[in-house]
This record gives structure tokens, sequence and C-alpha cells, in this order.
């Protein structure tokens, strides 16, 4: 069996005396859709800033293709990318000319060919001469996933890909990210409260809540375990009830 593309062991974040992550461990295989599920506040955040080495661990450690994320940055972050619905691109910068950065950055090659083919794939090539700060909140969501798949990345962090995303689109956008998982052995964490999106592309699914982790397994056998019938309704249960004793038995 080969190496976990991310191996994260015993890790502990405090911030004063509040614990956002307590002894979080979990790997991502080679290939493998892993959703990190819970409500805001569960650790998440923490947990994917930690991962890309922008927050260090209170204790425990990350290791990405068995590399230290730390000490091995630029190694690492060639290998990898990361896409938030929530973060900016500069707004003053045409479409074309922030990919063209983000390829310069991650020495991308035939450049100005790889930006038209992703533009073409997620359907917004008529969008490159636009004003990036113009962008509608679906297109802009779009075009972060152009950014984090310049460099054919081995290992794609994904928070919240479907955001602000109509329903056809956030189809397209799922059925897309399941194709290229599929064709180049992607390997994917992906955040998202979209239970939807978790069902479809997630091969398995790790919830968090108060920082640790309280059940996971594949969406089917987590909904299972739970005797629930979706996802959603076990996020709910989660979230709401702090219901664990179902998740007792992962």
């Amino acid at each position: 069996m080969s190496e976990p593309v991310l191996v994260v062991e015993n890790v502990r974040r405090l911030f004063g005396k509040t614990v956002a992550v307590s002894d979080l461990s979990f790997e991502v295989g080679k290939g493998e859709v892993v959703g990190l599920l819970g409500a805001n506040g569960a650790g998440k955040t923490t947990a994917i800033s930690i991962i890309l080495g922008l927050m260090t661990p209170s204790a425990g450690r990350v290791r990405l293709f068995g590399m230290d994320p730390f000490k091995q940055r630029i190694a690492v972050l060639q290998r990898a990318n990361y896409a938030s619905a929530y973060s900016d691109l500069p707004s003053n910068l045409y479409v074309w000319q922030n990919l063209k950065v983000f390829a310069g950055i991650y020495r991308v090659r035939n450049a100005d060919r790889k930006i038209d083919e992703l533009l073409e794939m997620l359907e917004i090539s008529h969008l490159k001469k636009r004003v990036t700060g113009h962008l509608s909140a679906g297109e802009s969501t779009r075009l972060h996933l152009c950014k984090a798949l310049l460099n054919d990345p081995e290992l794609l962090m994904l928070d919240e890909p479907t955001a602000s995303l109509d329903p056809d689109i956030a189809d397209k956008v799922r059925k897309l990210l399941r194709r290229v998982q599929e064709e180049r052995g992607l390997s994917i964490l992906y955040t998202s409260h979209n239970m939807r999106d978790i069902e479809e592309v997630c091969d398995r699914v790790l919830f968090m809540h108060q920082g640790k982790i309280v059940a996971q397994g594949s969406p089917a056998e987590v909904i299972a375990k739970f005797d629930e019938t979706t996802m959603e309704n076990v996020f709910i249960r989660i979230v709401r009830g702090g219901d664990l004793e179902a998740a007792a038995a992962t």
C-alpha cells in the first residue's frame, strides 16, 4: 500500500485556554476524497490552516507526501493547492491576469494554454477579460477552482467549493471534480455544509465536533450508524444535540 498523501497525528491547537482542535488524527490516501465536516466553530478551519502550514499546532504533527509542511514548505506546496469560496483574489486584475500570476508562482509550463483549458472546463471562458472584482460570487468560486488546478496538484484542499453556485453549476462542478479526481488519481480534502456535495463526491467523511472527530466512515456507513436516511439528518443530530451515542460505535 502506498504512503498516505496526508497524515495528521494527534494535532492539538490552543488559543489561550480555548481548545480549537483536540488530538486530531486522520489520513488521506492517494486518490481518496475525504470530507471534513462539522458546524461553524467545530475546528475545520483551524485544522486546514495547520495542514497548509499557516498555523503551527500546539502539539502533534502533520506530514504531506511524507514531508513536514513547515520545514519543506515549497516542496509541499508545489504538489498541493487550496481553494476557498471565502478568500479573495486581487480585485483590480483581469481574470486572465490573476491566473497568469499564479501560473508564474507555480511555474506552470504553457501557462496560456493551461489557463484557457481550465476556463473552458469550468465554463467561464467568457470571463477571461473581465475585471475580477466585477465577478458574481458564483463566478468567483469557479475562478478559485481554476487557480487551484493550475499546478495539477496531487492533493487538493477545497473549502465550500460549490458555495454561491446555482444548482445547475453546482452539479457540473461536482461532476467535474469527480472526473478530474478519477482521471488524475487526485486526493481531495473537502469541507462543505452542502451534504449533497458530500454524498456525491466523498469516499469517506470525518465529522468534527468541538475540535474532535466524533464519527467517520463512508457516507453510507455514517448514515447507517446513526440510523438516518441522509447525511443532513446526521449533521443536524450531531450539531444540535451533540448526539454522539451512535458515533461511539465507529
